[in-house]
């Protein structure tokens, strides 16, 4: 598994850009109402509880846009904050502030979104020494944002892609010819990766093992099933790390992480992410 870290994406730059072109196209009409001159400024406050981040992505956004909009913060990455907590404050051309107010809101709501739920599942395993990963199943263009926003709200980056770890799941165990063959087909790869393989039985649990995977993806066992897996892992050497995935909830989290699994994978923190409520708020020069 990866590490958890926040290290900034590499493509936030051209996320920005392109979020930007998306809203924006040949130009914003409505602010071209405004006189180029008329100066003004804004609070941006958060109307719940949450985990502040997307901090540099919303910066981005003026940076690009237009570089005379100064932003102040009164938070930190990372932060949890109340409601009606003020985030920030800025000041710039009306124009500027008006073209970047929803794409840089945007970014925060979403981000935000992720850290805070993230946050949630994390604290709900604190006192155990099972990790929550976060999966592939993010908004498409926004994968890396939406780790790094995991990472930023505590857990435990899953593998970034394809590219970057062995998953061996069960439509990859059919084509391949079953599970001792699909490891060993994984190991002569040459790859350095661990490899992980999906199981849905004990049957099938008792197979990777015996293949030596070194992660098994246990997907849907009930808590007495994650029990018996644990024990068979136990009872072998070298031991493989288990992972529990599969509609789990927020609820039930701590049942699972007292089997004694390693890690609890979940979908939900960037499959189904609720936007944080961000309100921006202006005040414009009297141009009368």
């Amino acid at each position: 598994m990866n590490q958890p870290q926040t290290k900034l994406p590499a493509d936030i730059e051209l996320s920005v850009i392109r979020a930007l072109e998306e809203d924006i196209g040949e130009g914003d009409i409505t602010a071209n109402l405004i006189p180029p001159q008329t100066r003004g400024s804004a609070t941006v406050v958060s109307r719940e509880r949450a985990v502040v981040c997307g901090i540099p992505w919303f910066d981005r956004v003026f940076l690009q846009l237009d570089p005379s909009v100064q932003v102040q913060w009164h938070v930190e990455e990372g932060q949890l904050v109340d409601a009606d907590t003020l985030l920030c404050t800025l000041e710039g051309t009306a124009r500027g502030l008006l073209t970047g107010e929803r794409t840089a809101l945007n970014f925060m709501q979403l981000l935000s979104g992720t850290a805070t739920i993230a946050r949630r599942y994390a604290d709900a395993v604190r006192d155990s020494d099972c990790q929550i990963l976060d999966t592939r199943k993010t908004i498409p263009g926004l994968r890396a944002a939406q780790k790094y926003a995991a990472a930023v709200g505590g857990v435990t980056n899953h593998r970034a892609g394809l590219f970057d770890g062995i998953l061996i799941k069960e439509n990859h165990l059919m084509a391949a010819g079953g599970i001792d063959h699909a490891v060993k087909s994984a190991r002569s790869m040459g790859h350095q990766l661990p490899v992980e393989v999906e199981v849905e039985t004990l049957d099938e649990c008792r197979q990777a093992l015996a293949a030596g995977a070194d992660i098994l993806l246990l997907d849907n066992f009930t808590l007495e099933e994650l029990r018996i897996a644990v024990d068979l892992n136990r009872a072998q050497e070298p031991q493989a790390l288990l992972e529990a995935s599969g509609n789990v909830s927020l609820d039930g989290l701590a049942d699972i992480a007292a089997t004694g699994v390693d890690f609890v994978s979940v979908g939900a923190l960037t499959k189904h992410v609720a936007a944080v409520d961000l309100s921006m708020r202006f005040v414009f020069e009297d141009t009368a």
